[in-house]
């Protein structure tokens, strides 16, 4: 990592995801991106107004010293020479309290602008939202805006419009100054018209708003006779404002309403904001109290621990403690980079947010207004450390783009009691800030010691285990994955399909008959179940048989967790390696009991090829490993932030985990179950395997017999997707293809219920996996190799969507226990439905089925055949702990149980069992 990228993330970061955040909020309340544009102008520039006020009064100060002091220095220049002048020069500087750095002073309202000037370019710049959008005469705010053309000559009309706003602002700023100051802001004009002449419209758009707005505030401060006229002026203005706010409200919620709950709450919030400033200056002119004006060392001291321990919870322990929870699934597979640098990231965003702009703030504030930002901060730090560990725990399983299975929503129990604390707490440290001002202090100090003792344990924790995870990815093949297939032999595959839903088979054949014809020959098997509702429960008996399901995986409990799982995903490898079978292993799930697979637990069988496929392919339309990296180390912070807020704030913080990102490249924001805007990288990373299994495919004539275990996470990444494609874009409208086709969601009177995104996005990337599949059996048929070739689809669990209405007993969703078990054996042919009692544990035999005779364990010496669910019931683990991380010891933790045993879908052959 650079200095100069260091320096931009202290400094220019925390303003562009300002920027971001502001423009996301105003395009969700206004609808139109130029608008928006507007908004985030307006919104800007009344929020440092209050730095520039005081940046010009320093500045005119400044001068006014220099004037005051320029009769006798320009006497001692003329005066004295050398090292006289020099200490007389001093010593006249001392007496009136003046330093030659002073002159600085009078720089400060240009110092702040050049950051708000680059966050406000790199921002708008980049902003692919814009490209296209039409805002009144321009035709895309994402490029030039072109307004005029003469004879094949196009000209930019608005930098030129910026251009002459800003000359007419300067002249009225720079009245009664000297011509070398006047030069110095017409010279600046230029410059930006040079510099912005080429640059989008939208940017230059904003820069435009500023300017008119700094002509407006320098028209408003060089008013004669500033003082009835300006303050009557000021309670103009906050009418004005006051009036805005109360129509905005009455439009968003009355004229022009709203659907989404948390934009009527937003404009709820903004109608309020824009009372303060009446409210303020009518209570300004009722108070009589006396202004504060000096500032203590220990007000100064308390704000600034307050900074650094804010800090330090969110640029660094929020952060190291998701990734410590699961180190590995943060390492990033094509750099192989350390977790690290997102904490580093995160950490220099907090540290620019709270220790250099909140210092900036600060520093040019009122003592008055310095008290306020002081108590403002402990506020923040003792609400926020709150927040964190006692609220919002409870939002499902949060995935490695910082994006939660469940997420938080609006109007729930846990929020009103959330504000009722949070009331609590803010009186109680209110008395504390008041009475007790020196436990500030202490209680400063000690919690920063605890942020730091806990965030170095997770640094450490990660570390090492990233460490680890890149050296098994060093030890990994690193060539091109290559699945090798002989037109002479006997090929068998095994595709364990993470997540994927059996019962949607019958619907997307309905939708797609194309389908059935792409899996002619398979046996479709419905009545199927697996041993738990998350993958640590379901695969070990997929790939290991009836010896690894939950139940029998207790029995052995002086073996931990891991070697079970290790064993299980070896016994088929073993088993075909030791009969001659060429063997391929891809991403075996929870090798290693890690989230990237540990491939060494095949060391000792170096005829097995293994290889992790996840990373090493890409679509056109996904995003660069840079951007994914960027998105990343800016939602770190942003998750932080998130979590020590308020939970009625917390949906719109999170916005389905785009974290208010514009261009929602970072995840996918769903609008409806019919419509989305952006992309999940989970959910690219595993379909473009499934898109790249040609490319994959090494057929051979070789006489020579292979086996392929490969597990894919398509159907574990739910997406919105563009129909009937069933393919990832940036923005997808399924509105019309959805109304066209309601009736495609019932099949023989069995409903299929589709009323929430969640449930249409599993549904689509399950038929998405289907479509590459399908079309990877075409090209197998083409080159000699299906009938050849025993393929065996399945999964290891189902999910909990609730999507049958004869498929829940007593509030548990059986859907999540009925996974996917398609097979296709030797020179099979028709599609065909097999109602007979399965399990996902029965994959060791088909696989083996008159290939070995009598296949044995190879580690318990144990005939592999499905006798036990012949003799005796089978036992569901209810438990929802997949956590690895947590769930692995010797036995699974302790959980209720279902047992079944034949129809699954016979809600009589099911039972709850302790």
């Amino acid at each position: 990592m650079s200095i100069l990228h260091i320096i931009y993330n202290l400094v220019i970061g925390p303003l562009e995801l300002l920027f971001e955040v502001i423009f996301s909020y105003a395009c969700q309340m206004l609808g139109d991106p130029g608008l928006s544009i507007v908004f985030l102008s307006l919104a800007m520039n009344l929020l440092v107004l209050p730095l520039y006020k005081r940046a010009d009064a320093m500045q005119a100060e400044e001068r006014d010293t220099e004037l005051r002091l320029k009769p006798w220095v320009t006497h001692i220049k003329k005066t004295f020479k050398g090292d006289e002048r020099f200490m007389m020069l001093q010593t006249y500087y001392r007496q009136n309290h003046y330093k030659p750095t002073n002159v600085l002073k009078g720089s400060v309202s240009i110092m702040l602008q050049i950051p708000f000037f680059m966050a406000a370019y790199h921002f708008l710049s980049e902003l692919e939202l814009l490209n296209g959008i039409a805002f009144g005469p321009i035709k895309s705010l994402g490029s030039p805006d072109a307004l005029l053309s003469f004879g094949g000559i196009t000209i930019n009309v608005l930098p030129i419009l910026m251009t002459a706003i800003n000359l007419v602002s300067s002249a009225i700023y720079s009245k009664g100054l000297s011509w070398k100051s006047k030069l110095q802001l017409y010279a600046m004009a230029l410059i930006f018209l040079v510099f912005l002449y080429p640059s989008p419209a939208g940017l230059v758009f904003y820069w435009t708003l500023n300017n008119l707005f700094s002509l407006f505030k320098n028209i408003f401060y060089r008013w004669k006779g500033f003082g009835k006229r300006a303050n009557f002026m000021k309670m103009g203005v906050s009418a004005a404002l006051s009036v805005a706010g109360i129509g905005s409200l009455v439009y968003s919620l009355f004229i022009r309403p709203s659907s989404i709950l948390a934009t009527r709450i937003m404009m709820v919030v903004l109608s309020l904001l824009l009372q303060l400033p009446l409210c303020y200056h009518l209570l300004k002119k009722r108070s009589k109290k006396a202004e504060i004006t000096e500032i203590t060392a220990r007000d100064k001291i308390l704000f600034y621990a307050g900074c650094v321990f804010l800090t330090l919870l969110t640029g660094i322990l929020i952060p190291s403690a998701v990734i410590e929870a699961s180190p590995a699934e943060f390492v990033n597979l094509t750099t192989q980079k350390s977790p690290l640098l997102y904490i580093l990231n995160s950490g220099l965003l907090a540290a620019g947010m709270f220790l250099v702009w909140f210092g900036v703030f600060y520093t040019l504030a009122k003592p008055a207004h310095k008290k306020k930002m002081g108590f403002a901060v402990w506020i923040m730090s003792v609400v926020g450390v709150v927040n964190y560990m006692f609220f919002g725990t409870d939002y499902g399983t949060l995935s490695s783009e910082l994006k939660y299975d469940v997420g938080p929503a609006f109007a729930t129990k846990e929020q009103i009691v959330n504000l009722v604390v949070v009331a609590a707490v803010c009186v109680a440290i209110y008395f504390i800030w008041k009475k007790r001002a020196e436990l500030v202090r202490v209680i400063y100090f000690a919690a920063g010691l605890a942020v730091i003792a806990m965030s170095v344990f997770n640094v450490s924790q990660i570390q090492a285990v990233a460490t680890e995870t890149v050296n098994d990815l060093q030890v990994a093949e690193t060539e091109s994955v290559t699945i090798p297939l002989s037109k002479t032999g006997k090929n068998v595959v095994v595709i364990m399909m993470d997540r994927a839903i059996s019962g949607y088979i019958p619907y997307m054949f309905r939708e797609k008959p194309e389908l059935q014809e792409k899996f002619a020959g398979f046996t479709y098997y419905p009545n199927t179940i697996s041993f738990g509702g998350s993958t640590n429960f379901g695969s070990p008996a997929l790939f290991g048989g009836y010896e690894y399901t939950p139940s029998e995986i207790n029995k052995r409990d002086q073996e931990s967790l891991e070697t079970k799982q290790n064993e299980a995903l070896k016994v088929m490898p073993v088993i075909f390696n030791e009969e001659g079978y060429q063997v391929t292993v891809c991403d075996p799930p929870y090798a290693g009991y890690s989230w990237v697979p540990d491939l060494s637990i095949y060391d000792e069988y170096p005829e097995i090829h293994k290889y992790i496929t996840k990373g090493k392919y890409s679509l056109p339309s996904a995003m660069t490993v840079e951007q994914e990296e960027h998105i990343l180390n800016r939602n770190f912070f942003c998750y932080s932030i998130f979590k020590i807020s308020p939970t009625i704030w917390q949906p719109a913080l999170y916005r389905q985990g785009t974290y208010n990102e514009p261009d929602a490249t970072g995840g996918q924001i769903c609008l409806s179950p019919s419509q989305a805007k952006g992309t999940s990288p989970l959910f690219h990373d595993a379909y473009a395997v499934l898109k790249n299994l040609p490319k994959m495919t090494d057929i051979t004539q070789e006489k020579e017999n292979t086996f392929v275990m490969l597990t894919n996470e398509t159907t574990h990444s739910p997406t919105l997707l563009k129909e009937p494609e069933y393919e990832p874009a940036v923005s997808v409208d399924n509105t019309a293809y959805d109304a066209a086709h309601q009736d495609r969601f019932l099949l023989d009177g069995r409903k299929l219920h589709m009323d929430t995104e969640k449930q249409v996005m599993h549904y689509q990337v399950n038929m998405a996996s289907m479509l590459e599949l399908g079309n990877w059996l075409d090209y197998l048929r083409e080159n000699d190799v299906y009938d050849n070739t025993r393929i065996i689809i399945v999964a290891d669990h189902g999910y909990f969507l609730q999507q049958f209405d004869d498929m829940v007993l007593d509030g548990v969703d059986l859907m999540a226990y009925n996974p996917l078990l398609m097979v296709k054996d030797f020179n099979s042919r028709e599609f065909t439905t097999d109602h007979r009692f399965m399990t996902n544990a029965d994959v060791p035999v088909l696989a083996t089925h008159g290939l070995i005779h009598d296949p044995v364990n190879p580690f318990t010496g144990k005939k592999i055949n499905s006798e036990a669910k012949l003799t005796s019931k089978q036992y569901i683990i209810l438990s929802r702990e997949w956590d690895i991380s947590i769930n692995n010891g010797n036995t699974f933790m302790k959980s209720d149980w279902l047992s079944v045993q034949s129809d699954i879908f016979d809600m009589s052959n099911w039972e709850k069992v302790q």
